[in-house]
């Protein structure tokens, strides 16, 4: 294996929207004739800008939206519990107890108000009246048990099930009525709320997880009309919504694998939105700057990593750890690899917009990393940084890194590895990679699901019993304030010891055409009822 980068030297449209055929074939045929290349591609103005926010403005009632998403395997399912990769769909066809708005605090969703013993062990779930999913059945608390219990159900390996069985056991779900959820915990945890807000706590029909994976059948604001695993698909709305009518008719789903022919196809007014691909630099002005599309732009929604693993021999010295990121200066990484669309992390995971952030910098330090590798007997430390082409911004980042820890005196080589297997046999495994999550995450999730000993997402395999012990605390404090310093002084500990390093948050930047209005994206979901057409 080579290394990828080599070291710098100084120097009117058609209302049922085209076929699969069509998009796939005429977003080829434009790359072939060059209209984007990511390589080379002059803006058709001589100073295009990014969007700071999507176009709002007054949708015409009716209208079909055409989505382009990556293809994904054969095994793609409807089935939220599980699903990997139907987010766009799961959005559209279902509604959780409670979802998180864009400053990331818990609102109601099919629950309207809860409540907590002052243990913070007992939890009582008001539901909404009227509810009913797209078969008719009305939507009652069977429906929501029934719903985390497919989640806890090992046989379904969600990923939130091991979230939740730390705190929902066996009976610990009761429907004193039919719009009475109550929960008795296993342990006190005062965010417990926030952790049914992952997508994977889509609600569901009673009795009918065998079939769930191809009818998609929720309460959700749009119904399916057809789904095909890893290729086409399309959704109408949902007259009986509990929230109303959404605004469009329906929207079609086209799958596109690779992300050059699905620009194309929106470059060439094929489809109206991009998912699930954050565009780069280059290629967001590219889009910004053409006449039928243009960029979204949803601050902070993704964090980067770089794990260091703390079971390998090169970073299992706390003094390494801190000599790395004492090493770089993250608004440096954020200006090169990002352009400046996205905001320094200074190796601190929880994002700015949380309110339990933590407003503290780290030292940004060469010299003292240099004295810790020498302490540690590592002076001159050489080895690789892994990234692929799995994400625009992980080659980037890598890069933008290793130049700033030469100063330090170490030495990185660049490593390309092969993005459809670099999450099976370099992630977690190489002692140094590039990564990166999605931002909205509750700040209890976060913490507990990524940097808790033994977490099976804890990337770095890093331990820590102080930081385990700060967030048992905070899960067991019911007054906010002292709660909130309880997850800072969590944070501390994150940036003072981890193996694990933020050098940035990215805003995500989504090309879609210039007749798409209300577009508000937080996570992969989107506002499903205000989005539209231009009128």
């Amino acid at each position: 294996m080579t290394p990828i980068v080599p070291e710098h030297r100084p120097e009117s449209r058609d209302a049922r929207g085209p076929s699969r055929r069509s998009v796939i074939a005429g977003a080829a045929g434009l790359a072939g004739l060059g209209l984007l290349t990511l390589a080379g591609c002059t803006p058709a103005r001589s100073t295009p800008t990014i969007p700071e926010a999507a176009a709002t403005g007054i949708a015409k009632s009716g209208g079909r939206l055409r989505i382009a998403r990556p293809a994904a395997s054969a095994a793609e399912t409807l089935d939220s519990a599980s699903s990997l990769s139907a987010y766009e769909y799961l959005g559209a066809l279902y509604n959780r107890l409670v979802k998180l708005d864009e400053k990331g605090v818990t609102v109601p969703d099919l629950a309207e108000e809860w409540s907590a013993t002052p243990d913070g062990v007992t939890w009582t779930f008001r539901l909404r009246r009227g509810v009913t999913f797209h078969d008719g059945r009305r939507f009652t608390a069977a429906d929501a048990i029934y719903s985390i219990e497919h989640i806890l159900d090992p046989a379904t390996a969600s990923p939130q099930g091991e979230v939740l069985a730390a705190m929902i056991g066996p009976g610990s779900m009761s429907a004193p009525d039919p719009l009475t959820l109550r929960f008795e915990l296993l342990t006190a945890n005062a965010e417990f709320p926030s952790l049914l807000t992952a997508y994977q706590c889509y609600v569901i029909p009673e009795g009918s997880a065998g079939e769930i994976g191809t009818t998609g059948i929720g309460t959700g604001p749009f119904t399916l009309s057809s789904f095909e695993p890893a290729g086409t698909g399309s959704v109408e709305a949902f007259d009986d919504h509990f929230a109303g009518r959404p605004v469009l008719d329906g929207i079609d789903f086209y799958s596109i694998q690779d992300t050059t022919a699905r620009v194309n196809a929106l470059l060439a007014g094929q489809i109206d939105l991009i998912s699930q691909t954050n565009l780069d630099f280059a290629t967001a002005q590219v889009v910004s700057a053409s006449s039928t599309a243009t960029v979204a732009r949803s601050a902070n929604a993704q964090w980067y990593t770089i794990p260091m693993l703390h079971t390998s021999a090169e970073f299992s010295d706390p003094l390494v750890r801190q000599a790395m990121k004492l090493a770089y200066d993250p608004q440096a990484i954020v200006d090169t690899a990002l352009q400046g669309t996205g905001s320094p992390g200074w190796d601190n995971p929880v994002p700015p917009t949380q309110a339990a952030w933590l407003d503290e910098q780290r030292a940004y330090d060469p010299d003292k990393a240099r004295a810790l590798l020498k302490q540690a007997g590592r002076e001159g430390l050489r080895t690789e940084i892994y990234t692929s082409s799995y994400e625009s911004v992980f080659t980037p980042m890598a890069v933008a890194y290793r130049d700033q820890v030469k100063q330090a005196g170490i030495d990185l080589v660049v490593r390309n590895a092969s993005s459809d297997s670099y999450y099976t046999q370099i992630w977690m495994q190489k002692p140094l990679m590039v990564s990166y999550w999605f931002t909205g995450r509750p700040i209890d999730q976060l913490l507990n699901q990524i940097f808790r000993t033994g977490s099976s997402y804890n990337e770095s395999a890093w331990s820590n019993p102080t930081f385990d012990g700060l967030l048992d605390s905070a899960r067991a404090e019911m007054n906010d304030d002292r709660r909130r310093m309880l997850y800072q002084d969590a944070q501390r500990v994150i940036v003072d010891d981890s193996a694990d390093m933020t050098p940035m948050f990215g805003d995500r930047l989504v090309g879609l055409g210039r007749d798409v209005v209300n577009y508000r994206e937080f996570g992969f979901e989107f506002d499903y009822l205000q989005i539209g057409l231009r009128a």
